[in-house]
């Protein structure tokens, strides 16, 4: 099997693609590895330093609604017809692969099956399910600091998930942790007022 990265370049820029992608594209690049595709692939955009604006609404509702699937222990995802669909313009993928690939080369790098009950029993899933599920909420809130770190706990979990590494899900669950702590301070401090440990680190990095 192709590593993701040389797949994603192979599939976006050497084969001929209309103007836009939808869903139904992502499932049939898929394959056999669905779940953990599917939601490295949406949480992608996010993940990144510099993401593309506006998705992370409605990827983060297309993520929960597989981390349910999940939850309940689907083999097969299953979307509404409108979301599979749903476009995004091909130059905005290209952007956004072309920014990403280089850091998924590096975590491809240190990936191997290695601990794979966690990926492959269903208490694992279930509980990097319900983690993923959380994180989706956190990415849909309109607040900025609580989409980036929760993406990224949710691309490293869905990469250890696809590779059948249980040692790189579990440390996309570590971050899923760190980013729900940071989340929750954030809405927090917006509702009722007062710092937010986002303010916290960023008081202590500027000094």
């Amino acid at each position: 099997m192709a590593k993701l990265s040389t797949e994603l370049e192979q599939y976006f820029w050497s084969e001929a693609r209309s103007t836009e992608v939808t869903l139904d594209d992502i499932l049939n690049l898929a394959g056999e590895r669905v779940f953990g595709f599917l939601l490295l692939i949406l949480a992608f955009p996010s993940a990144l330093p510099v993401p593309a604006p506006g998705y992370s609404t409605p990827f983060g509702i297309l993520i929960f609604v597989l981390a349910v699937q999940m939850i309940i222990g689907s083999k097969i995802p299953w979307f509404p017809k409108r979301m599979r669909k749903g476009t995004m313009a091909l130059k905005t993928v290209q952007t956004v692969l072309k920014a990403g690939l280089p850091w998924l080369r590096r975590i491809e790098a240190i990936t191997r099956p290695r601990m794979t009950y966690i990926c492959v029993s269903l208490s694992g899933r279930i509980i990097m399910g319900v983690a993923i599920a959380l994180m989706a909420i956190s990415m849909m809130i309109p607040i900025p600091g609580t989409n980036t770190l929760p993406a990224m706990g949710i691309f490293v979990t869905a990469f250890g998930l696809q590779e059948d590494d249980g040692f790189i899900s579990l440390g996309g669950l570590v971050i899923c942790l760190m980013a729900g702590i940071l989340s929750t301070s954030i809405i927090l401090a917006v509702i009722w007022g007062g710092t937010s440990l986002l303010d916290v680190i960023k008081d202590f990095l500027g000094r």
